[in-house]
């Protein structure tokens, strides 16, 4: 990566204040800046650093009004914070395998159908009739089993295990070491208190814009289909149940378990170590805060939720005062 000032103005329509041919060849936190970095800032806590920072380059919001002088060149934007998002997908974009490759130590079959510029990693597999589309970047040691779909400029990073019969949409991300359709967590009992395996016989289909961290797992469902809905983005160690179906631009942080057979909204905002029992439904836009147990249905839309079982913050946390006053008697 190497920009001039002229060229980041370009690219994120903004003007140059100081010298348009100084270089940057990295990114670099405002109070770690060095010559060749570029910095940003957004927070007014983070103003002194503008006055010392080493780097080469700083963007800042064009309504910025410097109390001191300022040894780097500023790149002024409509939204500094804004511009580092678009700056870093668009370098993200630049670097991106163009080209079609499908390394020797790869394995495919015959009737596999690759898209235009398919990138296959060394040591990956990809089943019978599975198709996969234009551009989509698949790195080393990731399996795809048979008859699965695969949409267009997907990224699918070392060691992805998807199971046969899967649907992916476009631009989807899955990093490294997830599993996309599993068997679910389904027995039965038995008469003489042991378990009997339920089998799956579903899948998973996860819509387009999707991104899915490591490690999390998304299991197939036992009739029909997993559901993760577009624009969705789930973080590293989840854990998906059969059946689930996630609506459009949910996110969720690490750690976040959902049973099976739940049904979450569109736009929900859900926090590190939630925990959601099975078959309920939770409504849009609704926000469950860290470590938050949720074990009935949550029906009006736009709440936000702590505790287990998940109540309204406020009297959480006149109740956890209770709890502590209590304690100390």
């Amino acid at each position: 990566m190497e920009f001039t000032a002229k060229q980041l103005a370009q690219v994120l329509k903004g003007t140059v204040d100081g010298d348009e041919n100084a270089v940057i060849t990295k990114f670099a936190k405002i109070e770690h800046g060095k010559p060749g970095t570029l910095s940003f800032f957004a927070n007014p806590k983070y103003e002194q650093y503008v006055y010392t920072s080493e780097a080469s380059i700083i963007l800042v919001d064009k309504t910025f009004e410097p109390k001191e002088p300022v040894k780097a060149t500023l790149v002024r934007v409509d939204n500094a914070y804004s511009a580092v998002t678009e700056l870093l997908k668009y370098v993200k974009d630049k670097s991106k395998k163009a080209k079609r490759h499908r390394s020797l130590r790869a394995s495919w079959h015959c009737s596999t159908k690759f898209g235009k510029r398919v990138w296959l990693g060394a040591f990956s597999s990809v089943g019978r009739r599975t198709v996969i589309g234009d551009n989509t970047v698949i790195h080393e040691n990731v399996t795809i089993g048979d008859d699965c779909k695969i949409g267009k400029d997907c990224i699918i990073y070392p060691g992805v295990k998807i199971f046969p019969g899967m649907v992916i949409g476009d631009r989807v991300i899955l990093h490294a070491g997830c599993v996309i359709g599993d068997d679910g967590f389904g027995n039965a009992p038995r008469e003489d208190g042991s378990w009997e395996k339920i089998e799956h016989l579903g899948n998973v289909v996860i819509g387009n814009d999707v991104e899915i961290g490591s490690n999390t797992t998304v299991d197939r469902a036992q009739m029909e289909s997993t559901i993760i809905g577009n624009g969705v983005r789930i973080d590293n160690l989840c854990q998906i149940a059969h059946n689930v179906v996630i609506g459009d631009h949910t996110v969720m942080a690490a750690q976040v378990g959902i049973a099976g057979s739940t049904v979450i909204g569109k736009y929900c905002i859900i926090a590190g170590q939630v925990g959601i029992a099975g078959h309920v439904k939770i409504a849009d836009h609704t926000t469950l805060l860290a470590q938050a147990g949720v074990i009935g249905n949550i029906r009006k839309e736009g709440q936000t939720l702590l505790g287990s079982p998940c109540i309204d913050p406020h009297v959480y946390m006149k109740a956890y005062a209770k709890f502590r006053q209590s304690g100390q008697e």
